[in-house]
């Protein structure tokens, strides 16, 4: 049976399940490789969906957006909301056999917070002070102030509990070496091709059906689609929308559509001319058919873009989105000092969001229609990761397209980190180097006001004024399309873009 399903997730079931496999390997195949194996250092979401299968939270965002227990069994807050106490669970272990206590929890979070490992998602917890030891299985969370996200942050990949004597043990070398509690561990990484796990016997929950979990890092559209068609790969992400077809038609596999917390967009590096210009920034909104681009490039799989994250995520307001006006993009050039048109680059991957280079070159076409002349550079992904987070005065990236996950359900994590002051690169993430004094008050207040209701508000103010002006160019949200053989039963596609196989199981 075939099924084409927008779900906050999907648990995919075989057309006939013969036998269970006693012996067998899940392979899936994406467009590009992890960055790092160390938790507290992921920045995207292919690596962290390697990694999720190694390394575990204290809590675990579900696909329907509740929040629960994971390596944490329960919490209590204190009535001025500034101590947090979390106990933990018995019987868990990591990879190498060490006990996790509260200890080694206190270990792992003081290294994600120390500002001298500089970790890019830091901000997710820094307003705890301190963390505190109360008991063999129990910390407790002490903030100076209330700080309305932190149950969502601790949901985040990179909050992951890691073991402080790997660490130590491993050095440098510790991204290359994965030591956590997860159902899987680490059994080979031949960098740039395939990272191979095999299943953690030991583990405290239900130990995997399957006995290990391969991620291919294939960047070519047509070969990752191939290597599913042909059986190589039992699972293949970002499927080109005109290939949707010929897999449906395929007797054993099935497209999957699922809805996504990611927001695709071009910045613009407010550090250089001419995008220092709102008038030039808006040009370009005005110059791109996002709706063309969504219809004939995506095939109708994503939705235009009418705030800076996507509907879903706690915060979300449509603020409005920019209109295809190619006269009005036109008069603002002009405005601007740029009526004869004006010359730049644009920055895009290949391979790592659904049709990344085709919208790029699409952007390309509709911008010259105004008297825009862009050139178009792609890089290697890790390469275009440094690239895009070098500091202000060594940054030449004057446009890339990038795509951003709000894994955390809340517009904190999608706001905070891309468009206040405190996160421009390299130490944090908004690359575009955007700075507005009203836009930080709204999102600091935001982050220590409870009430849901008066968030909402400071947020929606908040995306009102990014979308005026305009540090990005902003395009769509976007959807999974995964093709997956029909053997394969269990797997979570997840919306922060996690692929998961905890709970696989394959026929024959």
């Amino acid at each position: 049976m075939k099924r084409l399903a927008r779900l906050g997730f999907v648990l995919l079931a075989a057309l006939t399940l013969t036998a269970w496999a006693s012996a067998q390997n899940l392979v899936i195949a994406q467009g590009t490789d992890a960055v790092t194996l160390d938790a507290h250092d992921v920045t995207d979401s292919p690596t962290a969906s390697i990694v999720s299968h190694m390394y575990e939270t204290l809590f675990e965002l579900m696909p329907d957006g509740s929040i629960e227990p994971n390596l944490a069994v329960s919490y209590e807050v204190s009535d001025d909301s500034t101590v947090w106490t979390i106990n933990l669970r018995e019987g868990v272990t990591f990879h190498d056999g060490t006990p996790m206590t509260a200890e080694v929890v206190k270990g792992s979070m003081d290294r994600f917070l120390d500002p001298d490992n500089a970790f890019t998602f830091r901000f997710l917890l820094d307003r705890i002070d301190e963390v505190v030891v109360t008991g063999p299985l129990q910390i407790e969370l002490r903030l100076a102030t209330p700080f309305a996200p932190l149950l969502a942050h601790l949901t985040h990949n990179t909050t992951a509990i890691v073991l402080p004597s790997a660490v130590e043990e491993f050095g440098e070398a510790f991204g290359e070496n994965a030591v956590g509690t997860g159902p899987f561990q680490l059994d080979d990484w031949d960098r740039g091709s395939r990272i191979d796990m095999v299943v953690n016997e030991d583990y405290w929950g239900d130990v995997p059906a399957i006995d290990g979990v391969s991620f291919l890092a294939v960047p070519e559209n047509t070969t990752r689609m191939a290597l599913v068609e042909s059986g190589e790969a039992h699972v293949a992400v970002r499927v080109p929308p005109q290939d949707i077809a010929r897999l449906n038609a395929a007797p054993d596999i099935t497209v999957e559509n699922v809805s996504s917390l990611r927001t695709i967009y071009m910045y613009f590096n407010h550090t250089l001319e001419p995008f220092d210009d709102v008038r030039v920034r808006q040009a370009f909104n005005y110059a791109v058919d996002k709706q063309e681009i969504a219809e004939f490039v995506l095939g109708g799989a994503v939705r235009p873009s009418d705030a800076a994250i996507a509907p879903g995520i706690f915060g979300y307001t449509d603020v409005g989105e920019y209109e295809y006006d190619p006269e009005r993009a036109r008069e603002l050039l002009a405005e601007a000092g740029f009526e004869d048109g004006l010359s730049t680059t644009l920055y895009s991957p290949s391979g790592r969001y659904l049709q990344d280079i085709q919208i790029t070159e699409a952007i390309q076409s509709q911008l010259a229609e105004v008297g825009i002349d862009a050139t178009i550079e792609t890089l290697e992904w890790s390469a275009y990761l440094d690239k895009t987070r070098e500091p202000a005065g060594e940054n030449d990236v004057p446009v890339a397209l990038l795509g951003w996950g709000t894994v955390t359900g809340d517009a904190d994590y999608g706001l905070y980190a891309l468009f206040h002051t405190s996160q421009h690169v390299p130490d944090g993430s908004n690359r575009a180097f955007y700075s507005n004094p009203e836009v930080d008050d709204l999102l600091d207040e935001a982050r220590v006001t409870p009430d849901p209701s008066v968030r909402e508000s400071l947020y929606a103010d908040a995306l009102q004024i990014v979308r005026d002006d305009a540090p990005w160019l902003f395009l769509h949200s976007e959807t999974q399309l995964v093709a997956v053989n029909d053997a394969v039963e269990g797997l979570v596609i997840h919306p922060t873009e996690r692929v998961l196989a905890w709970n696989v199981t394959v026929s024959e």
